[in-house]
């Protein structure tokens, strides 16, 4: 039961996911189509990484992490986990206010420090700009996700998994707006190339955080939660809180600067920020739908076993996502591995988006699927540590990585360009995890996978090989279609489906999955 509840949960928040995704990859083909490359999408996309990297940092990393664990075990004792709650969303609120105005004063400090290889020329100016106006967003942001974790504690998981769809859905009705002329003069020089493309995106930005907030904040109300907002009080509560959230800021503080080392590298490089960016949302696709929506749902759960010394259910519901975080993650990475440039040159090549641009693009793809089993499954083993509220370790490991990007980024730079940024995530991920898993060792029976997992791992693996081998002689069969300019489409999605449906009968025919199981999870 506890499996199924589990599966269904990640279904859930995976569904709405896969939702947003396909409306960023809409948002980023417009982008891509009427923006390209240049100045302008560089700038903007600097600007907008900088709410976003800080959004990781204070909401869906270091607060949250502390946060769900201790929400989650008032709630299943019953021990004033409104109070809590209320006491939390104050704080957080406060520290947001403050650290907001700091940043926007101190913007171009910022996007130096993000990407250095702009100072000297336009690029500069615009960032600082747009950044200005973006950084809102993380007040708006920060507290959504925080209310997305009460539902989530609770079990409800629509809401907060449907409010990025409107940061998404905002986004391209703002593109659109600018494309047909309906918008402002824009706010950066507007002899580049999208201007009023990248004045709107910003000030889009700001309106869907705003209704993202609200969207989660009703949501809570109507789950019987009042968080009004109120004056922070520092109580014991919170300063227990402050204590378990500071190794995993620091954690999540490094993790970023893991990120920054990548677009310090890649902003050197004309163009290579657009590239790294189009070839990481085309992997964060399966890496949201699965890793992500497993750990949301996971930690929880975990949290809510512990306090309930349930070993065996915590054993199954790990055992469980781990398995089907990989039975997803694995052929995804196959697939981003063998055809990257049909996928990159289908989606994203027109308009100012050209076959330089594709073919840079779709090195940094497939870099990046090589290491989309790692992130997915960090994703399934950090709960192990944060529903211990144990975020000293991941720190640490967390440093490790760090080393090990900045040394494979950087070293290697000079010598094969920016590629090294997509090549120095991807290895400092799998030592992250190899970090990881080593250190839930001795964590007991709970974080031990079961033999059911064992022996479905190798299966996996084996269909996997098989849809990478058909995708390969299907991708060169279907070359025709995937060129025609009308039937691009077409040809893309009749070589996902025959990929998918390849994956399917290999994985039942090997055991790596049954029938049953996914009419089960499929009809719940």
């Amino acid at each position: 039961m506890a499996s199924i509840r589990l599966v269904h949960g990640a279904m859930t928040v995976g569904f709405w996911t896969l939702l947003s995704r396909i409306m960023g990859f809409v948002r980023d083909i417009l982008i891509a189509a009427w923006v390209g490359t240049g100045p302008v999408a560089e700038a903007f996309l600097i600007a907008f990484s900088l709410p976003n990297m800080f959004r990781r940092f204070f909401a869906e990393g270091a607060f949250n992490m502390a946060f769900v664990p201790m929400f989650s075990k008032k709630l299943e004792a019953g021990q004033g986990a409104d109070g809590f709650a209320r006491d939390a969303f104050a704080g957080l609120a406060a520290v947001l206010v403050v650290f907001t105005v700091l940043a926007t004063v101190f913007m171009p400090w910022l996007v130096l420090a993000m990407a250095s290889g702009f100072l000297g020329d336009a690029r500069f100016d615009m960032a600082v700009t747009l950044g200005r106006i973006v950084f809102v967003y993380i007040l708006f942001i920060s507290l959504a996700a925080l209310l997305s974790g009460v539902l989530n504690a609770s079990g409800r998981f629509v809401a907060a998994a449907a409010a990025p769809v409107l940061l998404n859905i905002i986004l391209v009705g703002a593109l659109i707006l600018a494309e047909i002329g309906w918008t402002p003069a824009p706010l950066i020089d507007a002899s580049f190339e999208g201007a009023r493309h990248g004045s709107v995106l910003a000030i889009g930005v700001v309106v869907a955080g705003l209704a993202q907030f609200l969207l989660v904040w009703i949501a809570v109300k109507r789950a019987g939660f009042d968080l009004k907002p109120k004056l922070p009080t520092w109580t014991p509560e919170l300063k227990r809180l402050a204590i378990i959230a500071a190794p995993a800021a620091l954690a999540g503080g490094v993790v970023q600067v893991n990120l920054l080392v990548g677009r310090q590298v890649a902003s050197f490089f004309d163009g290579a920020i657009a590239w790294l960016s189009y070839a990481d949302r085309l992997y964060q696709l399966p890496l949201g739908v699965v890793g992500i929506a497993i750990g949301i749902v996971l930690l929880p759960d975990l949290s809510r076993r512990l306090q309930a010394e349930d070993t065996d259910g915590g054993r199954d519901a790990f055992s469980r996502a781990a398995e089907m975080s990989l039975a997803l993650a694995i052929p995804a990475a196959v697939a981003l591995a063998v055809i990257p440039a049909t996928l990159i040159s289908v989606l994203f090549e027109r308009g100012a988006f050209d076959a330089e641009d594709t073919a840079a693009t779709a090195l940094a793809c497939a870099v990046y699927g090589l290491g989309l089993p790692a992130f997915v499954m960090q994703k399934v083993v950090q709960p192990l540590y944060f529903a211990r509220e144990d975020t000293k370790r991941p720190f640490y490991f967390a440093l490790v990585a760090l080393v090990v990007n900045a040394v494979v980024a950087v070293g290697l730079a000079p010598v094969i360009g920016y590629i090294a940024a997509a090549i120095g995530t991807t290895v400092a991920g799998w030592a992250m995890l190899l970090l990881l898993w080593r250190g839930s060792r001795g964590m007991g029976e709970a974080a031990h996978l079961d033999s059911r997992f064992a022996g479905r791992f190798w299966r996996i693996l084996g269909a996997s090989a098989i849809m990478g081998f058909a995708l390969w002689g299907a991708e060169a069969a279907l070359s025709s279609m995937l060129d025609a300019a009308g039937l691009r489409f077409a040809g893309l999605a009749a070589l996902v489906v025959f990929g998918l449906g390849v994956y399917g009968v290999a994985g039942l025919a090997l055991g790596a999955f049954r029938l049953g199981e996914l009419k089960s999870a499929f009809r719940r």
